[in-house]
């Protein structure tokens, strides 16, 4: 998934996350151009997840 791809279902997926993940906060979903790396790595960290399971998850939303 590239970056515009990303960035789009992201922002559709926010709550659903927050949701999900009830120690989520809009900083951990901040989402900056060029900061997906870091955004799944903020993911990785709260969730315990893997990237690729953080980004399947996010499309699938």
């Amino acid at each position: 998934m590239n970056e515009q791809e990303f960035k789009g279902k992201l922002n559709q997926a926010k709550g659903k996350l927050k949701q999900k993940y009830g120690d989520l906060t809009d900083d951990d979903l901040k989402y900056a151009d060029g900061k997906k790396d870091e955004l799944l790595g903020r993911l990785q960290e709260k969730t315990g997840k893997t990237k690729e399971e953080l980004e399947k998850e996010i499309k699938n939303m």
